[in-house]
Parts: C-alpha cells; sequence; structure tokens
C-alpha cells in the first residue's frame, strides 16, 4: 500500500473516531439544530476554501458580523465545525497531487505537534487574549489575501518534495503554522508562500495545507471540546453546511475567477479585525475576563 493511500486510510479513520467522539459529547450536552445562517456560513466558507479562499478569515468575519459565537469562542468553533469538510478536501487533494510521500508526511506531523500545543494554550486564554490574537491573525489574513491579488505569492519551481536542510526548514515552517491554525490563522495563504520560499510547486501547497489541516483540525478540535471552549451550535452549522460546500466546489464548479473576491474579502476581514482589536481594548466586567473554556450560554 503507497504512503498516499495509507494517508487516505488515517485520514478515514480520524473522520471516524472524531465523528463518534463528538457525537457522544452532543448526546451528553443536548444536539441543538443549528439555523440556516449558520449552515449557511459553513457552505460558502467551505465552498470557498476549496477553490482557494481559505475558510478562516471569512468564517470568522461572519460570526463577528452577526454576533454568531462569542469572540473569545471563535478559535474552538473554527476548527471543531471546519474539521470534518476540510477531511473531505485532504481526501480530494491527496488523492490527485502527488507530493513526495516523505515530504507530505513530516509537514503534516509536524502541523499536528504545533496544533496540539497551541490548542492547549489558546483554549485557556482569556476573552482579550484571543480577541487580540485573532485580531492580528485576521490583519495576517488580509495581507495574504493583498499579496496573492498582487501576485506576490506567486513564483516557486517545480518539485513536488523536499530534501536535506530544506526538508527540515519545511518541517519547522508547517509546525509554527499548525500553531497558529489555532488563533484563526488559516493555513492557505502561508503555506503557498512557505512552499513557493522552498522551491516547490504552487500545486504541492494543496494537499500539504490541506492533509495538515485534516490531520490537525480533529486533534485541536477535540482539545476545544474538552476544554468546552467553543460554541457546539455554530460549529455543527459549519460542519453541516460545509461538506456539501467542498463537494460542490471540487465536483461542479471545480474553478472559479476569485481574484475580485479575494479583494472584497481582504476588505471586510481587515475591518473585522480592527474590530477585534477594538473590543479587546473595551473595559468588561470582571466576570467577563475568566477564560474562554468558562461555560458561555449558547
Amino acid at each position: 500500500m503507497s504512503v498516499h493511500a495509507i494517508l487516505l486510510a488515517l485520514l478515514g479513520l480520524f473522520a471516524a473516531v472524531y465523528i463518534i467522539l463528538w457525537a457522544m459529547e452532543m448526546k451528553r450536552r443536548g444536539f441543538v439544530l443549528p439555523s440556516w445562517l449558520e449552515m449557511g456560513v459553513g457552505f460558502i466558507t467551505d465552498f470557498f476554501d476549496t477553490l482557494g479562499i481559505g475558510s478562516f478569515a471569512p468564517t470568522t468575519t461572519m460570526f463577528k458580523a452577526w454576533k454568531l459565537v462569542p469572540d473569545e469562542r471563535i478559535p474552538g468553533t473554527l476548527n471543531v465545525g471546519h474539521a470534518l469538510p476540510t477531511i473531505a478536501e485532504a481526501l480530494i487533494f491527496i488523492a490527485i497531487v502527488n507530493v513526495a510521500p516523505l515530504t507530505l508526511v513530516l509537514l503534516i506531523v509536524a502541523s499536528i505537534v504545533g496544533a496540539w500545543l497551541g490548542a492547549g494554550i489558546v483554549a485557556k486564554w482569556p476573552r482579550r487574549y484571543v480577541q487580540i490574537g485573532m485580531g492580528l491573525a485576521l490583519i495576517a489574513a488580509g495581507i495574504f489575501f493583498i499579496m496573492k491579488n498582487l501576485n506576490i505569492l506567486q513564483g516557486g519551481g517545480n518539485a513536488l518534495g523536499l530534501s536535506g536542510t530544506l526538508l527540515w526548514v519545511g518541517v519547522a515552517g508547517n509546525f509554527i503554522l499548525g500553531a497558529l491554525m489555532t488563533i484563526g490563522i488559516g493555513l492557505y495563504a502561508p503555506a503557498m508562500i512557505m512552499v513557493a520560499l522552498l522551491g516547490m510547486s504552487p500545486i504541492a501547497a494543496f494537499p500539504i495545507m490541506m492533509g495538515s489541516c485534516a490531520f490537525l483540525m480533529p486533534i485541536a478540535g477535540w482539545r476545544f471540546i474538552k476544554f468546552d471552549a467553543y460554541t457546539l451550535k455554530a460549529a455543527v452549522g459549519l460542519t453541516i453546511g460545509g461538506v456539501p460546500g467542498v463537494l460542490a466546489a471540487a465536483f461542479i464548479v471545480k474553478s472559479l475567477n476569485v481574484s475580485a473576491l479575494r479583494w472584497l474579502v481582504a476588505a471586510v476581514v481587515i475591518y473585522t479585525a480592527i474590530m477585534m482589536l477594538r473590543s479587546a481594548m473595551t473595559p468588561r466586567n470582571p466576570e467577563s475576563s475568566v477564560g474562554a473554556g468558562a461555560i458561555v450560554p449558547e
């Protein structure tokens, strides 16, 4: 059995275990059907994620604009809710893009370790720290969107694998990106930059990014679930809407000119970042400064 086949089998196993554990948790807490708006957010963001826009920044913008999720619970809700749609994306891209097995495996493992450590820290952060972290993450995302539209992210080479020093630089880079995922920085644009700088083909970013996210998000998501640092109803909405969004983008639309949309997303994301940082600077009642793991009514 090839390494790619093993990865695909492991993804299926991860998805099954994640579904079972999350279903048990929902049974304990009581399942609440998400609204059409919450499912619509999942469909739209994962649809465009599959086409290269990314899902974290747009989802954060919608959550903030429509007050669907408390600020301190957004990182957890992103990782929990987008996990299964991202696994669907990874199954597609790992199957069709033949990245060198050693490169793919090592970068995925590095991102998992980074996310595991990052989620354990972010889940315990007070609201203000989360707001500051996500505000900075959104500014970074907005800059990445602008760089992509200005073709600054173009370049790279034709390689589908790394070796020697470049391989270990890639491992270190993906470890950091995995940790940053837990505060809401999506992996797509940063992975595109890293891949280009390391001389790899831009298409290699897709299985690396999707594969990394697909393995790390269930692990990070479970830590957020364990610390009750997410909003269940919104996360379920992302999942229910997100999986059909991925399938629609991958098998029906397949490609779309999203350049103009990136400019719009960049403007809205940077505006949301300013609002998030402004909220962090606004004094709150003492009881509001507890960690993100505190129970907040949904």
